[in-house]
């Protein structure tokens, strides 16, 4: 199934993915820095939600407190709670 999110403190206007199971894939960033963006989708897709929490979550840009990283990792298990729910 495909989600779609809107990150909160970071660049990008929505992050989209399809969640199989517990694995995510098709990640697209819209806005942001593009380059960035691409290879951390390239990276991480197939990855489980665990994998992806576990390597992206609490990652920080500069000063802020998030990242559009972190941001990902919120995303797929907010996305993955709502399905199993």
């Amino acid at each position: 199934m495909t989600y779609t999110y809107k990150p909160k403190g970071v660049c990008p206007n929505n992050i989209s993915f399809d969640i199989e199971g517990d694995k995510v894939t098709n990640i697209k960033f819209s806005g942001g820095c593009n380059g960035n963006l691409k290879a951390i989708s390239k990276l991480v897709d197939g990855m489980t939600i665990d994998e992806i929490e576990k390597k992206l979550k609490g990652n920080t840009c500069g000063f802020k407190d998030t990242s559009c990283a972190d941001q990902l990792a919120l995303a797929v298990r907010e996305a993955y709670e709502k399905e199993n729910s």
